[in-house]
């Protein structure tokens, strides 16, 4: 999952709200309408198809994680196993540590290793612009129920999913599991709905109770993404930031800015990205220059408190009449 930022700010987090705080840190007036699918349609094959081979990936993933291997190499790995597959990446792949909750990625240049830790490896997959999100945690650092806690939670919402379900009612068992377990859910992160080349549009779907939701029904394709952490339960933004997604339309005079503009718009498009798979030399220079024409928009890893732990579990689904199909789940 990648947040989506708000035009034209620095996208802070928020301190809290009314019943109705949606509980998204990054989400904007703006943010795109929720897409219903029309049940065995082209497009629902498309979404089926995303869902799996990206629950292939995420096992094959997760097995790969073991103290000394390398972050970038699993990164790699994945996403070029998501396109020997037959998909694309949605956005590059995640891989969140300890405090860290979200939009971590390797640089192109990077060290890190696994070590004793909490990893989140959080992944994404489109088939022709339709998309599956997923995200699992894998514990080396012996927090065992921190890693449970939020997968038991993500099932339980399954179980309550149908045609009429409010998205508060999800938000009020997702919240009672993690809480049953000790830990506080992250509420300023919510699920989110998936578009047609859009990784984020509404219905959000909170961590905790609210009195105010939207109501599923059927064709919703959302995600659905339980965070849990022996921390406060706010993520705040951190300084380092790998991921950018195009803003809007523009130009721009700098020769090396432009052609970077030219390879985000055309493989791209809306969707997220590392800069490590832009092909030019100067890859950070041409996004610090359109970041500051707001052609391009980043996303700052989002952190708990230093020393505190975070922990992911994540599906995407379908609603139909009777339930919904979990389009990510393990075959």
């Amino acid at each position: 999952m990648l947040e989506r930022r708000q035009r034209g700010g620095p996208g802070r987090p928020q301190s809290g709200g009314g019943d109705g705080d949606d509980g998204n840190p990054l989400s904007a007036p703006g943010q795109p309408a929720a897409m219903s699918i029309e049940l065995e349609s082209e497009e629902h094959e498309k979404c089926r198809e995303a869902g799996e081979i990206l629950a292939e990936v995420r096992d094959e993933a997760a097995e790969r994680v073991a103290v000394g291997a390398s972050h970038l190499e699993l990164a790699e790995w994945a996403e070029d196993r998501i396109r020997e597959l037959g998909g694309e990446p949605a956005f590059p792949v995640n891989i969140s540590i300890d405090e860290e909750a979200a939009h971590a990625t390797p640089s192109v240049d990077d060290e890190e290793t696994f070590g004793e830790e909490m990893i989140n490896l959080d992944i994404g997959v489109h088939v022709d612009g339709w998309l599956a999100d997923t995200a699992v945690t894998v514990d080396l650092s012996g927090n065992s129920d921190l890693a449970e806690a939020p997968a038991e939670a993500l099932d339980a919402a399954l179980d309550v999913i149908e045609p009429g379900v409010e998205t508060g009612e999800i938000g009020a068992v997702i919240e009672e599991v993690i809480d049953g377990y000790g830990y506080n859910p992250v509420v300023n992160l919510t699920g989110h709905g998936l578009g047609h080349w859009e990784q984020h549009t509404t219905p959000n779907i909170p961590n905790r109770s609210v009195s105010q939701g939207t109501e599923l029904e059927v064709g919703d394709h959302v995600a659905i993404e339980p965070f849990a952490t022996d921390g406060g339960g706010k993520v705040r933004e951190g300084n380092d930031e790998e991921i950018f997604a195009l803003e809007r339309e523009g130009s721009v005079r700098d020769r090396t800015a432009r052609q970077a503009l030219e390879q985000i718009t055309e493989e791209f498009k809306t969707l997220p990205f590392a800069t490590r798979w832009l092909d030019s030399s100067r890859a950070s220079m041409a996004l610090r220059r359109l970041q500051r024409n707001d052609i391009v928009h980043g996303y700052p890893v989002l952190k708990e408190e230093d020393g505190c732990l975070v922990s992911q579990k994540e599906h995407t689904i379908i609603v139909t009449e009777d339930g919904c199909e979990v389009t990510t789940r393990s075959r």
